[in-house]
């Protein structure tokens, strides 16, 4: 026993000291996709970690701490309605406008509370899927045809996505829905207003800070854009009013946080990462110093971020070593996926999902990637693939999801989002030929 365990070891360092040695330190490809990996690595770092993600850990843990259990089973369980499930998740990425990795800190805290697989995952999918502003630049820059079959495809799919889930995985879901059977009605601490409130104002928090520029200069999306961080100041503002009022935060506190946010952002304008920042760490000492409820509710968060962002973080550089950044180039050369995608064959529409559910995208980047592949030469039924199978998922993406639900359900989950967005393609490229 000593000997066989002691043998795995020294195969696990034999297979290490042979990769160093063997390393192709000085190989052009090689040195490029290094570096493209620390660069989208160092970008995600500036551009989703502060603005996206922690916005949501904190909702997340929100969920966690101050939704009940009961109350999830009651929506999203398995004995919930499956009009009001489904339906529910299926047009949640309307309001979230969040990536494949922002979405997952949510999903954790639904699924840890009670929700049903199909329901949790259906809110996998759609959150990032069903993006109002990317659905909109889809169909202005690579046409209505486009934008018009991924509005309905991403809200079908998340519906379809969510049912094949749940049957396939129906006897643990049987097992489940019997357990909550005896779960206790929720103790309501206070009314539901209160709740949805608070939850609406971190959200308008979450999709403010990150609205994207659209790319005309006028116009109600680029009102909202040239105001977003007025509009997210008022949001914070007000949600430091309901913590102080509702969850016991020190009004000083609070007063104190908001006047640093204020200060750093007239002081910086063209920098408001400095003010956000400000506004995290003043609300993180906050609620760490204040009651038990706003305690827990920091623990929560800070046991979701330690879950998911090791696994985000590794996911993105693996990523980017191997395809690289929107116009720059891993491992992995453009020329050959360019080159897969033509046409509208099996081959290219399964091609275009697995390429789309593995590579990262942030929120409409997938456009502008597809506006160069469609110059390219891909067809439009690969694009359609790639659109549909891209914002859901990511290689970061999937190695969060196994740490929440299982290596067999995410394989199941990776796998069904691939085939249907590979019959789309399919069926949209043969309609539009």
């Amino acid at each position: 026993m000593i000997y066989r365990k002691e043998g795995k070891s020294l195969l696990v360092l034999t297979g290490i000291f042979l990769a160093l040695y063997w390393l192709p330190v000085g190989h052009g490809r090689f040195d490029r996709a290094i570096l493209e990996a620390l660069a989208l690595a160092r970008w995600y770092a500036r551009e989703h970690v502060i603005l996206c993600l922690v916005p949501a850990f904190f909702i997340a843990g929100a969920i966690a701490c101050f939704v009940s259990q009961a109350s999830v089973i009651k929506y999203l369980g398995p004995q919930a309605k499956k009009v009001l499930a489904y339906g529910v998740a299926s047009v949640s990425g309307s309001v979230l406008a969040v990536c494949s990795c922002t979405v997952l800190p949510l999903f954790a805290g639904i699924y840890t509370r009670g929700a049903g697989l199909g329901p949790a995952t259906a809110f996998l999918y759609s959150g990032p899927a069903i993006n109002v502003l990317a659905i909109i630049l889809t169909a202005r820059i690579l046409g209505v045809q486009l934008g018009v079959a991924r509005a309905i495809g991403a809200v079908i799919f998340s519906v379809v996505i969510g049912l094949l889930m749940h049957l396939i995985f129906r006897k643990e879901e049987t097992i489940k829905e019997e357990q909550t059977l005896s779960m206790p009605e929720p103790e309501v601490s206070r009314p539901l207003w209160k709740t949805a409130s608070y939850f609406a104002t971190m959200v308008a928090v979450l999709v403010f800070a990150n609205w994207g520029k659209p790319d005309s200069p006028v116009g109600l999306w680029n009102a909202i854009y040239s105001s977003k961080w007025i509009i997210t100041g008022a949001a914070a503002a007000v949600l430091g009013g309901m913590l102080v009022a509702w969850f016991g935060l020190r009004l000083w506190g609070v007063i104190v946080t908001g006047l640093a946010v204020l200060g750093l952002g007239l002081a910086f304008p063209h920098q408001p990462l400095a003010a956000f920042v400000a506004g995290i760490a003043g609300l993180s000492i906050l609620a760490g110093t204040g009651s038990s409820e706003s305690g827990a509710w920091l623990g929560s968060t800070w046991g979701f971020a330690k879950q998911i962002l090791p696994l985000l973080l590794g996911g993105v550089l693996v990523a980017g070593a191997l395809l690289g950044r929107p116009g720059g180039e891993g491992l992995i050369p453009p020329r050959w996926i360019s080159g897969l995608v033509g046409g509208n064959s099996v081959g290219a529409n399964l091609f275009a999902s697995v390429v789309g559910a593995f590579m990262y995208f942030a929120t409409l980047t997938e456009v502008p990637i597809l506006q160069g592949l469609l110059g390219a030469g891909m067809g439009k039924g690969p694009a359609l693939a790639l659109l549909l199978a891209g914002p859901a998922l990511s290689l970061p993406n999937m190695l969060v999801i196994r740490s929440v639900m299982g290596t067999r359900k995410t394989a199941v989950f990776v796998g069904l989002v691939v085939v249907i967005a590979t019959l789309s393609g399919l069926l949209f490229g043969a309609i539009t030929r």
